[in-house]
């Protein structure tokens, strides 16, 4: 029989990121720039929903966006034309961002003057929960016609958000959706998650989320 040697490098990948996403949101903290990390499964809604926070935001802070996917610039031209700053990030066939690619992000996106850059992660409800990016708050979007048992399959990413929208409850009639089981399974799972049901079509629940992400904005800067 062969000898060989194993080596674990999973949990040492993740120790060193953990290091520079803690030294980043320092960084973070002395320059009082917010950074938001959002995340959801492709589909959910996730740019139409960032389109109906910046247009909301936009003229009480400076906003940027990093755009995160494997390919395509279709998201950046999108956000573009809400006229915020923003920056494509192709990760090369990776399915998420660490915190030293949003580092990199960060400095293309020349954040300087910047309240409040926001993360739009690769659309996964995997690999993104697994590496911090060095983000002040974590926020996810689950869609109804993914189904309410997503926070018992995906329990991870529910459980280092902030706070999860649920998204195309316009639609809730046609689908079999259970609006309060889904808050169930994932306040189980993070009894401080905050849940608002939100329509990024019609607008209904915008406000409250857009009224969540000005008080930790404000309360980040203060503390900075």
């Amino acid at each position: 029989m062969g000898v060989f040697k194993v080596l674990e490098i999973k949990e040492g990948v993740f120790e060193n990121n953990d290091r520079q996403a803690d030294l980043l949101r320092k960084e973070l903290k002395q320059r009082g720039l917010f950074l938001l990390n959002l995340m959801s499964s492709p589909g959910s809604g996730k740019t139409t929903t960032l389109v109906n926070t910046l247009n909301r935001l936009k003229e009480e802070m400076k906003i940027g966006v990093m755009e995160a996917d494997i390919d395509s610039d279709v998201d950046a031209h999108t956000i573009a034309k809400q006229g915020c700053k923003v920056i494509q990030l192709h990760t090369g066939g990776m399915c998420h961002l660490d915190a030293e690619m949003t580092r990199q992000g960060l400095d293309g996106l020349e954040s300087g003057e910047l309240d409040l850059a926001i993360l739009e992660n690769v659309g996964n409800l995997v690999c993104p929960a697994e590496f911090d990016t060095g983000a002040v708050k974590n926020a996810m979007i689950l869609s109804v016609p993914e189904g309410d048992d997503k926070p018992l399959k995906y329990p991870l990413m529910f459980s280092i958000c902030d706070v999860l929208l649920i998204n195309k409850i316009d639609v809730l009639e046609h689908f079999d959706f259970d609006l309060d089981a889904v808050r169930e399974r994932a306040t189980k799972l993070n009894p401080n998650l905050k849940v608002i049901p939100i329509s990024a079509r019609t607008g209904e629940g915008i406000d409250e989320w857009v009224r969540w992400l000005c008080q930790e904005v404000k309360q980040w800067q203060v503390e900075a």
